[in-house]
Protein backbone atom coordinates (compact mmCIF):
# COMPACT_ATOMS: atom_id res chain seq x y z
CA UNK A 1 0.00 0.00 0.00
CA UNK A 2 1.27 3.48 -0.85
CA UNK A 3 2.40 5.77 1.94
CA UNK A 4 1.47 9.41 2.32
CA UNK A 5 4.08 11.59 4.02
CA UNK A 6 3.80 15.24 5.07
CA UNK A 7 6.63 17.78 5.23
CA UNK A 8 5.71 20.43 7.83
CA UNK A 9 7.43 23.12 9.89
CA UNK A 10 7.91 22.46 13.61
CA UNK A 11 7.58 25.00 16.40
CA UNK A 12 11.38 25.00 16.84
CA UNK A 13 11.86 26.21 13.22
CA UNK A 14 13.03 22.90 11.77
CA UNK A 15 11.18 20.86 9.15
CA UNK A 16 9.87 17.35 9.75
CA UNK A 17 8.72 14.44 7.63
CA UNK A 18 5.83 12.55 9.18
CA UNK A 19 3.90 9.56 7.84
CA UNK A 20 0.17 10.27 7.72
CA UNK A 21 -1.42 9.18 10.99
CA UNK A 22 1.89 8.92 12.87
CA UNK A 23 2.42 10.57 16.24
CA UNK A 24 6.14 11.17 15.84
CA UNK A 25 8.21 12.54 12.98
CA UNK A 26 10.17 10.12 10.82
CA UNK A 27 13.05 12.59 10.72
CA UNK A 28 13.83 16.29 11.17
CA UNK A 29 15.89 18.50 8.83
CA UNK A 30 16.97 22.16 9.14
CA UNK A 31 15.39 23.29 5.83
CA UNK A 32 12.22 22.52 3.91
CA UNK A 33 14.21 21.50 0.84
CA UNK A 34 16.27 19.01 2.82
CA UNK A 35 13.17 17.48 4.43
CA UNK A 36 11.40 17.25 1.06
CA UNK A 37 14.42 15.58 -0.60
CA UNK A 38 14.80 13.08 2.25
CA UNK A 39 11.09 12.23 2.16
CA UNK A 40 11.18 11.65 -1.60
CA UNK A 41 14.33 9.53 -1.28
CA UNK A 42 12.61 7.40 1.38
CA UNK A 43 9.58 6.78 -0.85
CA UNK A 44 11.77 5.91 -3.83
CA UNK A 45 13.37 3.15 -1.74
CA UNK A 46 10.03 1.63 -0.69
CA UNK A 47 8.32 -0.95 -2.89
CA UNK A 48 4.90 0.69 -2.93
CA UNK A 49 6.02 4.28 -3.33
CA UNK A 50 3.66 6.98 -2.16
CA UNK A 51 2.92 10.67 -2.06
CA UNK A 52 4.86 13.54 -0.49
CA UNK A 53 2.69 16.48 0.60
CA UNK A 54 4.68 19.69 1.14
CA UNK A 55 3.19 22.32 3.45
CA UNK A 56 3.91 26.05 3.75
CA UNK A 57 5.10 27.36 7.15
CA UNK A 58 1.49 28.37 7.94
CA UNK A 59 0.28 24.79 7.34
CA UNK A 60 -1.34 25.24 3.91
CA UNK A 61 -0.55 22.58 1.32
CA UNK A 62 1.93 24.01 -1.19
CA UNK A 63 2.51 21.02 -3.47
CA UNK A 64 2.48 17.24 -3.64
CA UNK A 65 4.48 14.70 -5.62
CA UNK A 66 3.84 11.03 -6.27
CA UNK A 67 6.86 8.74 -6.17
CA UNK A 68 7.23 5.25 -7.76
CA UNK A 69 3.83 5.34 -9.35
CA UNK A 70 3.20 2.13 -11.29
CA UNK A 71 1.06 3.67 -14.03
CA UNK A 72 1.77 2.82 -17.70
CA UNK A 73 0.24 6.16 -18.79
CA UNK A 74 1.07 8.67 -16.03
CA UNK A 75 -0.35 12.19 -16.26
CA UNK A 76 1.97 14.95 -17.46
CA UNK A 77 3.24 17.21 -14.66
CA UNK A 78 2.37 20.75 -15.76
CA UNK A 79 3.77 22.48 -12.66
CA UNK A 80 7.44 21.57 -13.11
Amino acid sequence: MAERRHVTKRSDGQWQDKREGAKRAGFVRPTQGAAEAASKAHLKRTAGGGEVVIHRPNGQIRDSDTMNRRDPNPPKDKKH
